[in-house]
């Protein structure tokens, strides 16, 4: 009881105060600077620019304190997507341990006092204040500043950009038949920039959708002219092709599909890599852990900064000894994994049921291993050179933002829709045939048939990653966890929902709404218990309304 009381007391400290970057900020942190201070110098600029990718990957990032394991900045939302897309599970004996469960299954507390409205919510504004500080200190307008001033405020309108796309694939609600979001459709979140005070924070709307696109495209538009002639200095900051990629998200999410075709072919173009090879992908010292040539936008864990829990790498190798893996054993639906053919490598990212009957698979561990481990384990995310024992070694790693493999499929499913599915179908079987399966040959004259089959293979593609539960939300796809033969390990997990589940609204956190007097009686409906586990197999779970 007393470290509830604790819980709570911390989370009570985090307010709509943390919101504004002209507001004194009440989060424990001590990475982070003033726009005046940033302002400063051009060196502090750098420093201030360079925090922003560091923050990303920062465990506790939210609380700065060990209060809840799915504290971890950016890649909690890689965990949380594909948990909420229901294509992962936790497959070993102590799935219990498995934190970011409730986004599979929303059975325990999923409302607006829960960690799961809290840390979305406060990770992406703490996010969108560094990105603020820094737009903050630099005046755009003004013809005397450098090429590399000018290009880093692009960099952080850029990553301000990604934050709010994320806010809104988030917290806008989509319709389902399990809640009733008619009092807040359309909404999405409210508007905090640089220039946003106190009072304002006091009295501050959630956006509408078509306000936040032009924002966010707004955003963007400066980015990329603040970035022309411009290189960041690694990839660990957002380049102009990333800027391409995030306009063809957006617009792909407000279903302008011909500007998202445009958008993520210019992206594929700048960047002018190439996706995974198989050897890349299924390496047991660099899979998944090192930035390579499909990598466009990543974040990187330092040795020295690392938590020894609340790093990706613990939570999502299937061969570590260390972190949560090692007990909840992450592994991927029986369902999509059965989607993958035998001759695409990447189901060799998964066990078989027949371990090496089926494949020889690479590891770091030994046969053992392999064959005492459960079917459909993950060895996606590799530990750093393949050291699986010591957690500051092997969690050293880059982790993947943005690959141009999601450019490549959001050009297919763009072009499907705003030139016909033919058009579409070429271009996916020309990814497929050229990166993944060389004799995949998908046909259909159904445009609804041709959007789920490109879903089906962004989840395959970024399993793990999260990167197809914004298109999910957005087609709708139906849910199907409890079938004949599911491997969902126990029944808060064998869920059906038609279109989708009701936990993809997340919930505003209850400071928020307390705090900001004009968010009052417009929160997303909770949806905790809205569906009970086991739904009977062959039936989709009632609707509640």
């Amino acid at each position: 009881m007393k470290m509830r009381k604790y819980i709570l007391l911390l989370i009570s400290t985090v307010s709509i105060l943390a919101l504004s970057s002209c507001i004194e900020e009440t989060f424990p942190e001590g990475d982070t600077a003033t726009s005046e201070q940033i302002g400063a110098s051009a060196s502090a600029l750098e420093a201030s620019l360079n925090g922003i990718p560091s923050q990303m990957a920062k465990g506790y990032y939210v609380y700065d304190d060990q209060v809840h394991e799915t504290d971890l900045s950016y890649p909690l939302f890689m965990i949380a997507q594909t948990e909420m897309l229901g294509d992962m599970y936790p497959l070993g004996s102590n799935s219990g341990y498995d934190w970011f469960r409730n986004y599979n299954t929303f059975n325990g507390a999923f409302g607006e006092s829960s960690y799961f409205a809290y840390l979305p919510w406060f990770t992406l504004y703490k996010l969108i204040k560094s990105a603020n500080d820094v737009i903050a200190a630099v005046d755009i307008e003004d013809e005397s500043l450098t090429p590399a001033i000018r290009g880093a405020a692009g960099v952080a309108y850029a990553n301000r950009a990604f934050n709010y796309y994320l806010l809104t694939v988030f917290f806008e609600p989509a319709e389902n038949i399990y809640t009733d979001i008619s009092k807040v459709k359309g909404l999405t979140v409210p508007f905090v920039t640089e220039a946003t005070t106190g009072d304002i924070a006091k009295n501050n709307p959630r956006a509408p959708h078509d306000e936040m696109i032009a924002f966010i495209l707004s955003d963007l538009d400066k980015a990329e002219e603040l970035m022309e002639g411009y290189t960041p200095p690694s990839r660990l900051f957002p380049s102009i092709a990333v800027v391409y990629g995030l306009k063809a998200k957006v617009y792909l999410l407000d279903e302008q599909y011909d500007k998202a075709a445009e958008f993520a072919a210019k992206a594929i173009s700048a960047f002018g890599g190439s996706p995974v090879t198989a050897a890349q992908w299924e390496d047991e010292k660099s899979g998944f852990n090192t930035a390579n040539q499909a990598w466009m936008w990543y974040i990187t864990y330092s040795a020295e900064g690392m938590r020894n829990l609340a790093n990706f790498t613990g939570w999502m190798s299937g061969e570590a000894d260390w972190g949560y893996s090692s007990l909840t054993n992450p592994g991927i639906d029986r369902s999509l994994y059965d989607k993958i053919a035998p001759n695409d490598f990447r189901k060799n990212t998964f066990l078989h049921p027949d371990k090496y009957n089926y494949h020889n698979y690479k590891t770091s561990r030994d046969a053992k291993f392999i064959n005492d481990a459960p079917a459909y384990l993950s060895l996606k995310f590799r530990c750093r050179e393949g050291d699986w024992e010591t957690y500051s070694i092997g969690g050293a790693v880059d982790v993947p933002v943005m690959r141009v493999e999601e450019m490549y499929l959001i050009e297919a499913e763009a072009v499907g829709m705003s030139q016909g599915v033919a058009a579409g179908l070429a271009k996916l079987n020309s990814f497929m045939r050229n990166y993944r399966q060389p004799d995949y040959n998908f046909t259909t004259g159904d445009q609804r048939a041709f959007q789920i089959e490109v879903l089906t293979q962004m989840r395959i593609e970024f399993w793990g990653e999260g990167n197809a539960f914004p298109s999910a939300k957005r087609i709708k796809p139906d849910i199907i966890q409890n079938y004949e033969g599911t491997n969902a390990p126990a029944d808060i997990f064998k869920l059906n929902a038609k279109g989708i589940k009701p936990n993809w609204n997340l919930v505003i956190p209850i400071s928020e709404m307390n705090a900001n007097v004009a968010l009052q009686g417009l929160n997303n409906p909770d949806p905790t218990g809205k569906i009970t586990g086991p739904t009977p197999i062959g039936q989709f779970a009632p609707g509640q309304f």
